[in-house]
């Protein structure tokens, strides 16, 4: 068998192989379903809690990388949760 052939074998196993991959990663949506978690922990009040919860979506969106808007939605929260703790830190202290 010529060498194209197999060349051209490998071509289409990675392209079967990427499409199964991708189909099955967002399917499974484990960052949103943590990050619907670190909503509703953020709602409550429990800013450290939603602060954890948040990390770890970002840990997942980053070990999958197709969610880029989800990133910097979990980035900017992670902020804002870091000010919101200091400020809530601060202002105990102050009592």
């Amino acid at each position: 068998m010529p060498v194209y052939y197999y060349f051209l074998m490998l071509i289409f196993l990675s392209v079967a192989f990427l499409v199964i991959r991708s189909w099955v990663l967002r399917r499974k949506n484990i960052p949103v379903e943590l990050f619907v978690k670190a909503l509703q922990n953020e709602n409550s009040g429990n800013f450290e809690q939603a602060l954890i919860s948040y990390e770890s979506a970002l840990n997942e969106v980053n070990k999958i990388r197709f969610h880029g808007h989800l990133r910097n939605k979990i980035i900017e929260k992670i902020k804002l949760l870091h000010t919101l703790i200091d400020y809530k830190n601060s202002f105990h202290i102050i009592r």
